[in-house]
């Protein structure tokens, strides 16, 4: 009878050392795959499912994440007012779900230019604003390689010559965000 409780002991302390064994694996894997994620994949997996914070210098885009790419996110404070961000200028995000989860959606493959490109094409009325927070209005009219040329105007006028005070160069690292006002 002494036998059967020791050989009973020494069963349980075998089966208690590989369960710590294997919750120590899970937490050193668990460990090893955070350290692998980067801004792009937490703010992925969060899309359509938070309502986010982005702080930027001096002020802060609030809203449903609504897309993200490789180097900027689309933020909609309102229905039909998304606000294109440059994920370069953000200084930190609030709102995102706890932990790590895997993207349930797929990243877009364009950048920044890309989907400025097409703002500068719809002719929209935008709002611009850099990293030091100065907002500029106007359209944009050429997307380069790094930067991006807007045609300064009135937000309630179109673009026409008549109408543009100016024109004002915007390298992307210093781009802030872009919010359409009409068009």
């Amino acid at each position: 009878m002494r036998w059967d409780r020791l050989f009973d002991d020494l069963e349980a302390q075998l089966v208690l050392d590989e369960v710590r064994e294997l919750e120590s694996e899970v937490a050193d894997r668990t460990r090893r795959e955070r350290a692998l994620l980067d801004v792009h994949t937490r703010l992925l997996a969060n899309v359509d499912s938070s309502q986010v914070a982005l702080r930027l210098p001096g002020r802060v885009v609030s809203g449903r994440l609504v897309d993200v790419g490789p180097d900027w996110a689309l933020v909609e404070p309102a229905p039909e007012r998304p606000v294109l961000v440059a994920l370069p200028a953000v200084r930190s995000v609030s709102g995102l779900g706890p932990g790590a989860r895997t993207p349930s959606v797929v990243a877009k493959r364009f950048g920044l230019g890309a989907a400025l490109r097409a703002v500068s094409r719809d002719r929209a009325v935008v709002e611009l604003v850099d990293v030091d927070g100065h907002a500029a209005t106007g359209t944009i009219d050429l997307v380069g390689a790094d930067h991006l040329e807007l045609a300064e105007h009135a937000s309630d006028e179109s673009r026409r010559t008549a109408n543009v005070t100016g024109r004002l160069l915007v390298p992307f690292w210093s781009l802030g965000s872009v919010r359409r006002l009409q068009g």
